[in-house]
């Protein structure tokens, strides 16, 4: 890492911006500022323009907010986060990014991010190339896209594909090589998924409660104990059927019962 580091401030409020600036400019021998931008558009032609090694990213912007931003570039600088929104939702980043600025932003505060930037220095980061902060953003931001909606599934019965509406699906299971979906009515029929692309396709009400079993948390009747940390979850199908939980999934149930 090569001091003082190419940095790019992005962030619509104009006092917000000079203020971070006047607070930059007194570690001159950590940053040197290239660029600033208002709003997220502006960001993506500044970071293409000038490679920064880091930057000071609003997230509440105009045009493209700050996640929006992220995920459009192809290579990631080091990111340190400022907001005057104390959200669950962006503490996730906290672990992801190289620091988390709430505004107004303190020189007390800054200099707590810049002993961590020399920490990663003295540990071997490497800004230029790859590291942690920048390779674990970017699959938070990944895991963060909206699925894409959807709102049956495609089965095929004799030289008929019927489409099996979601609502009425109440749990998925592998069997062998081979999975199959479970209908209110009782009825059974053979998928061309795996059970972990159908995690990546079903809305959240569905869960993963075992290696071999998915289940829709809208069609449970009831959870009983079983023995070795495992459950077993009833369904509301014609053939009130009983999906055994997996022993490293008890989280997931203990979360259904939290509910």
């Amino acid at each position: 890492m090569q001091f003082p580091l190419k940095t790019i401030l992005i962030d619509d409020e104009p006092l917000a911006l000079s203020r971070l600036r006047r607070l930059l400019d007194k570690h001159q021998d950590v940053f040197s500022i290239v660029s600033e931008a208002r709003n997220g558009a502006e960001g993506l032609v500044e970071i293409d323009k000038h490679h920064p090694d880091i930057i000071f990213l609003d997230i509440e912007m105009p045009l493209l907010n700050g996640f929006e931003m992220l995920s459009k570039l192809t290579k990631m600088p080091l990111v340190v986060f400022s907001t005057a929104y104390d959200q669950y939702a962006i503490r996730a980043f906290e672990e992801n990014s190289v620091d988390y600025l709430l505004k107004p932003v303190e020189n007390d505060r800054l200099i707590k991010t810049i002993d961590k930037i020399r920490n990663m220095t003295s540990a071997g980061s490497n800004v230029s190339g790859s590291n942690p902060y920048s390779d674990n953003l970017l699959r938070l931001l990944e895991e963060m896209k909206p699925k894409k909606e959807i709102f049956s599934l495609s089965v095929k019965s004799g030289d008929r594909i019927l489409l099996i509406p979601l609502t009425e699906i109440t749990h998925f299971e592998a069997e062998e090589k081979y999975v199959f979906l479970n209908t209110l009515d009782g009825q059974k029929y053979l998928l061309n998924y795996t059970l972990t692309s159908l995690e990546e396709k079903l809305p959240r009400h569905y869960l993963r409660i075992s290696r071999a079993g998915i289940v829709n948390s809208h069609h449970i009747k009831e959870i009983q104990k079983h023995f070795n940390g495992k459950y077993v979850v009833l369904m509301r199908d014609r053939k009130a059927s009983q999906v055994t939980s997996g022993s490293t999934y008890t989280d997931v149930i203990r979360h259904l019962l939290d509910n």
